[in-house]
């Protein structure tokens, strides 16, 4: 199944009705323009493609079996999602942070998206959440049974805001999520929400993944496209896009377009699949 080369750009939702955050009175209307809006600045800017998430809903479920994403949740995600690919034109995916792959993969099934995020898809990690186990085998299952296997599975190692509960080296960390777990591309991110991978980190996975897709997960701004993009085969992005680099602001297209040209002049070059 493919899996979008170049820019993904990250369409943060605000707080969801049933969030701590959420504005009192606050409906999806509102929550429904932002996000449109971002991804028509994301389509403009030349991104190849855009991936939704509730990055608002902190603090977040774990999103594993007994924690699963609040049903209203995931309802809003699958109608602002479609909305978004209706609007923007481009391949578009989900992430049910912290990590309800489950909803994802039904999200997708439903609104007829091209691809998930799992912040950990095999392994188990430490995070503020708790500890969070991978369900890679429950994952892949709901993604046959539902015939949804045109949906691509983008999983992260060694992921941000999380440490693995044993020392993991980078390198088995890509294999067995490639391998083991049947992922179709590994994200590769820095420590935290905007900080980027460390080059030997990039290197490690680019080794391990061989011809496989490897994605910058986090931090990534021109200045070191040159550096990092010959090592992966795409990247997603989402706070240095918006005005002025600010969290809070909407996505400015003159910044897609800087980091999606950066982008398509240094990524390794596409291999047949």
């Amino acid at each position: 199944m493919p899996v979008p080369r170049g820019l993904i750009g990250v369409v943060h939702l605000p707080p969801l009705p049933g969030d701590p955050g959420h504005a009192p009175g606050g409906g999806m209307r509102d929550i429904e323009r932002r996000a449109l809006a971002d991804a028509e600045a994301l389509a403009a800017g030349g991104a190849a493609a855009l991936i939704v998430e509730n990055f608002g809903s902190a603090p977040f479920f774990k999103g594993t079996a007994g924690q699963r994403l609040p049903p209203h949740q995931v309802a809003a995600l699958a109608l602002l999602a479609r909305a978004c690919k209706r609007t923007s034109g481009l391949p578009v995916g989900v992430n049910c942070l912290r990590n309800d792959a489950r909803a994802a993969i039904g999200i997708a099934a439903a609104a007829e998206l091209d691809f998930v995020r799992v912040n950990v898809h095999t392994g188990a990690y430490l995070t503020d959440q708790g500890l969070i186990e991978g369900e890679a085998a429950r994952t892949l299952r709901y993604r046959r049974a539902l015939g949804a296997e045109g949906v691509a599975i983008l999983a992260d190692v060694l992921v941000k805001h999380a440490a693995p509960l044993v020392p993991l080296a980078p390198e088995l960390a890509v294999r067995e999520c490639l391998e083991r777990g049947r992922a179709d591309a590994v994200i590769v991110t820095g420590a935290a929400t905007g900080a980027p991978p460390a080059r030997e980190l990039l290197e490690a996975a680019r080794r391990a993944a061989g011809e496989r897709p490897v994605l910058i997960g986090s931090g990534l701004r021109p200045e070191l496209v040159p550096a990092l993009a010959p090592l992966a085969d795409g990247a997603i992005a989402g706070s240095w896009l918006k005005q002025g680099g600010r969290l809070e602001a909407p996505i400015d297209p003159g910044r897609v377009r800087a980091l999606a040209q950066a982008l398509a002049a240094h990524l390794r070059p596409a291999t047949p699949r």
